[in-house]
């Protein structure tokens, strides 16, 4: 599978160049697009939107290289991921990282940066078991237990840790991002930006880059970028890639033991155990302005 070059992903930071000190509340962070733009992009969030709803389940891997040039070097990943995404409808799924390494300068012969992992470094790893968000923390031996309200049950799993991968719905997308297309440096791929319009949103990120296959709308690529992010005095960015795709490959009858597979019953019993209450998502910023007490 085609991977982003360096030089692609400078298109994809040049078009940031300009809309980097806009993102705020209640702001679209670029200017209108035209009628006809606005047209094309409803087409592709209707075709993205049901290749996502006809998967039923999904296996695959990731890669992530994180960007941090205040860590390492211009064009060189601080650090670098690889791990596993498990997914079943409508809200269950699995995010672990399998290995992590940072960056530890550069060879002295061949110049070419030398990565090693740091002790008690695990990455990040979370699943959601269709009524809760359990976030497992091996670096403190520690597990947080989220129970979802009802309201966040069967459909709400693209609040995880990345959005725009599972159970995706273009009207919600559009309630809660502020979306348009921008070009792409390859013709098989599709490059759409995403501005969250909410708080709770914005403090995960400032912006999200997704680059679709053409053939297929699915998701190939997605670029993160930190809350403050800003090219020059604050390039922190994530850059995610998918790997050995498996769409739909478990029977119906076979899912439950599927999801018996990857959806841990509990953790250790060494482990300290949290539970936290998973703060009620905010409304869209339309809805957010009424009062209230205001029905209708």
């Amino acid at each position: 599978m085609m991977r982003l070059t360096l030089g692609s992903l400078v298109v994809l930071l040049g078009s940031l160049a300009v809309s980097a000190q806009q993102n705020q509340a209640g702001q679209q962070p670029f200017p209108p697009v035209s009628a006809a733009a606005q047209a094309q992009l409803q087409q592709v969030l209707l075709k993205w939107e049901n290749q996502s709803q006809a998967m039923k389940t999904l296996e695959c891997q990731f890669m992530r290289w994180h960007y941090d040039n205040f860590a390492a070097p211009p064009n060189v990943a601080a650090s670098k991921a690889e791990g596993i995404i498990k997914y079943a409808s409508p809200d269950r799924g699995l995010f672990r990282t399998e290995e992590l390494v940072f960056f530890a300068g550069n060879d002295p012969q061949t110049q070419k940066p030398i990565y090693k992992p740091q002790a008690n470094q695990f990455g990040e790893y979370w699943v959601c078991n269709g009524s809760q968000l359990i976030e497992f923390n091996r670096s403190k031996q520690e597990c947080t237990i989220q129970q979802l309200p009802p309201n966040m049950r069967g459909e709400n799993i693209v609040n995880g840790p990345l959005p725009f991968v599972f159970n995706l719905k273009a009207k919600q997308i559009q309630e809660r991002y502020w979306i348009r297309q921008v070009a792409s440096p390859d013709p098989k791929i599709i490059v759409i930006e995403a501005w969250p319009k909410l708080q709770e949103l914005r403090a995960q990120y400032k912006l999200v880059q997704i680059a679709l296959e053409k053939a297929t709308y699915q998701p190939h690529a997605l670029l993160m970028y930190a809350p403050n992010f800003h090219p020059k005095n604050a390039p922190k960015w994530d850059h995610y890639e998918f790997k050995e795709i498996k769409r739909n490959a478990v029977a119906a009858g076979f899912q439950e033991k599927f999801l018996g597979n990857f959806i841990p019953s509990a953790p250790p019993k060494s482990w300290k155990i949290r539970h936290e209450k998973l703060p009620q998502p905010q409304q869209n910023a339309e809805q957010a302005q009424k009062p209230a007490n205001i029905r209708g």
